[in-house]
């Protein structure tokens, strides 16, 4: 008896995302440097909060890539990432030039509480990424090295005028890491072969 002539369809596996959060993540810490560092002021906060959100859309998608194709650690960073840097990032971005305007500013010490959990987590983390050691652990070295000065900066641990500059520049090599990383990724992935050394 003949079967049913069903065409099987064999499903392509996804590709990987990781490059297009490693984009988010940089554009993310190339915004932060700016502020860090005070090369963009108080004005900036509602232009870099849409940027933020934008990115927030990115990992979020990378996040459940991730986790589905079984990659639990970077899944779960992308995913907390996307939550809290982003998302929360942006929105506060337009609730402190909101405050800031109306000359009643927010009390930012809550952010340390809040980052310094998402920077223990990350530090608490960085062991799955010894697994494979290379760039993309140094980016979460970097990370784990700028979250704690953050924290420590909002709640008012460590002075702004000297801490702020400190983790403008982490996050800025954290940002080129991922940059070139990303890079690398999608163009050695395209061609099937090492273009960019990694």
């Amino acid at each position: 008896m003949e079967k049913n002539n069903v065409v099987s369809v064999q499903m392509k596996e996804w590709a990987n995302p990781t490059p297009a959060g490693l984009v988010a993540f940089a554009v993310a810490c190339y915004c932060f440097f700016a502020l860090l560092s005070g090369k963009v002021g108080v004005s900036a906060l509602p232009l870099m909060g849409c940027w933020l959100i934008g990115g927030f859309t990115i990992q979020l998608v990378v996040a459940i890539v991730d986790l589905k194709s079984g990659n639990i650690a970077g899944g779960n960073v992308f995913c907390f990432f996307s939550g809290f840097f982003m998302l929360t990032g942006g929105l506060e971005m337009f609730l402190k030039y909101k405050g800031v305007m109306s000359e009643a500013p927010l009390d930012a010490t809550i952010d340390g509480f809040a980052w310094l959990v998402l920077a223990i987590i990350l530090i608490l983390w960085t062991p799955a990424f010894f697994k494979k050691f290379g760039l993309l652990t140094v980016v979460i070295l970097l990370t784990d090295a700028a979250l704690p000065i953050i924290a420590l900066t909002d709640l008012g641990m460590l002075p702004k005028a000297v801490a702020s500059p400190i983790a403008a520049w982490i996050l800025l090599g954290a940002g080129s890491v991922a940059i070139y990383l990303a890079s690398a990724l999608v163009v050695n992935g395209t061609f099937g072969k090492k273009v960019y050394p990694m």
